[in-house]
């Protein structure tokens, strides 16, 4: 494992605690700004990893507003 993937372990889990979708669909967007750079370097390990990352942010993010919506 990895550092990045110990910084997303910890990243996630302080999302999962704070259960709003907004910060969790900003991160996906981070993660996929900082892919582009290393795709344009030809970094591929490391940008897919950002692409995996952001979709379990996204993934997170539509569970957390499938619970909201049924809920109401």
């Amino acid at each position: 494992m990895k550092i990045q993937d110990i910084l997303f372990l910890i990243t996630l889990l302080v999302l999962i605690y704070k259960k709003d979708s907004r910060i969790l669909i900003v991160a996906g967007i981070l993660c996929l700004l900082l892919a582009l750079p290393f795709f344009s370097f030809w970094i591929f390990f490391t940008a897919q990893r950002l692409v995996y990352y952001a979709a379990g942010f996204f993934l997170l993010a539509v569970l957390f507003l499938l619970v909201q919506s049924r809920d109401k």
